[in-house]
């Protein structure tokens, strides 16, 4: 089953209706992403993708980038409304990557020709940004130890949509950091789930005229 946010994704406006939710249920809509050790005991079928646990919203399809060099380099998950990536990297144990990662970004995105503006989401700053391509927001977690971004990308007309199932994929996501040190702003390794690691390598097969 997957949740839609359980009250993630609210805007300003939203604000009276949170003052009328009572002190348990403030709690509950508090949501996540969460980290392994604070992972709730949920009905929530989530894709095992090693460093991060994602819902799939129903009807969307995993698209992943495999580099030539073998490492899993993104798993993206597309819908009908746009395109969602999330990604987790390692990050210090004081919080704050995101402000420092959000910055660069936008300035990359601004010489790539984009239009970019910030906006105050639940999880802090998010970027929104119109490119020729497609409409795109970045929304970042600072995590203990772990910054998670996650990427709405779509046909402008929908970008509301894929904004809130953004939201809502993030707020089911565990992220898994593990104990070993890491390099500030190292991606956490994508481990794909034997089935699908098998059809990737069938299909790769068949594109090099091997047999599957």
């Amino acid at each position: 089953m997957f949740g839609w946010g359980r009250g993630r994704g609210k805007r300003a406006d939203d604000a009276a209706a949170d003052a009328e939710l009572s002190a348990e249920e403030q709690d509950f809509a508090e949501g996540g992403p969460f980290d392994e050790s604070e992972a709730p005991d949920d009905q929530v079928e989530r894709l095992d993708l090693g460093s991060v646990r994602l819902p799939v919203p129903e009807g969307g399809q995993l698209q992943v980038e495999v580099d030539p060099a073998g490492p899993v380099r993104a798993v993206h998950l597309v819908t009908q409304v746009g395109r969602l990536t999330v990604s987790a990297f390692a990050a210090p144990r004081s919080s704050g990557l995101w402000a420092e990662v959000s910055a660069e970004l936008a300035d990359q995105l601004r010489n790539d020709g984009a239009q970019v503006h910030a906006e105050r989401g639940d999880w802090g700053t998010e970027l929104v940004a119109d490119s020729p391509k497609a409409a795109l927001r970045f929304v970042g977690v600072d995590g203990p130890r772990w910054l998670l971004r996650g990427v709405a990308a779509g046909p402008a007309e929908h970008a509301e949509e894929c904004t809130k199932l953004l939201y809502a994929v993030l707020d089911e996501t565990i992220v898994v950091r593990g104990a070993e040190p890491m390099p500030v702003r190292t991606p956490l390794p994508i481990q794909l789930p034997e089935a699908i690691l098998r059809h990737i390598q069938q299909a790769q097969a068949q594109n090099n005229g091997q047999p599957g």
